[in-house]
């Protein structure tokens, strides 16, 4: 007996805002909404691909009443493929990204962001091909 990740899910003011954003991030498209969920994904998973073989996780977004009020204990990473580190950094500001201080330190190869409601993650080094 075994187990698929077969998504994640974020809690948050306002599900449209964060999945339009994190779609823009990872070129996700919205694959399921209702009034309080929005979900995302890089394909639309059916119960015998689930079953077939381990595929990436979908993000879900639900819309709770709380705020944040720590450092999440769980965050993405994302590594840019086609730009470098410091490109992938301005290009998520201008989606509404800032960069977080978690006590990281100096020096360190990856940036902290946060998304537009706070949610931490990390911009780690660039996957593109020498040169870019």
């Amino acid at each position: 007996m075994t187990s698929r990740f077969t998504e994640l899910t974020v809690d948050c003011h306002d599900p449209e805002r964060l999945a339009a954003f994190w779609c823009a991030v990872l070129d996700f498209k919205v694959i399921d909404r209702s009034a309080h969920k929005v979900e995302i994904g890089s394909w639309e998973p059916t119960a015998e691909e689930v079953r077939a073989r381990q595929m990436p996780p979908t993000v879900q977004f639900i819309r709770v009443p709380e705020g944040k009020d720590a450092k999440n204990r769980l965050h993405l990473d994302v590594s840019p493929i086609d730009s470098s580190t410091a490109d992938e950094v301005a290009r998520l500001r201008e989606l509404g990204a800032t960069e977080a201080d978690v006590s990281q330190g100096p020096g360190r190869s990856w940036v902290v962001m946060a998304d537009p409601e706070g949610n931490e993650s990390c911009v780690l080094r660039t996957l593109a091909p020498s040169g870019q």
